[in-house]
């Protein structure tokens, strides 16, 4: 059995991943509601075929999911932001 456990959600959005019991996540999901745009297509070439999928997000949604990505993933570091107690950073007691 698996739980959703979210990572950041808007009114248009959530990003989450499937909690099991006694897993580490592996994959993370991206809801998109009532999206501006979106389009799905396969493409065949020399018989392998591959499905695409394209999702029109707006810019201040995708900065709000980066961030929240980069929190949950504790990559400040290698983006050059604060490591440690510094503020922003992941123990920094202030969000």
């Amino acid at each position: 059995m698996s739980t959703k456990a979210s990572i950041t959600g808007g009114e248009r959005h959530h990003l989450y991943f499937e909690e099991l019991l006694s897993e580490h996540p592996k994959s993370v999901f991206l809801e998109i509601t009532s999206p501006s745009e979106f389009r799905v297509t396969k493409e065949t070439y020399k018989g392998s075929s591959t499905d695409n999928l394209v999702v029109e997000i707006p810019s201040e949604t995708m900065d709000e999911i980066a961030i929240a990505w980069i929190k949950q993933r504790g990559l400040q570091g290698a983006l050059g932001g604060p490591v440690g107690a510094e503020f922003g950073g992941p123990e920094c007691p202030y969000d």
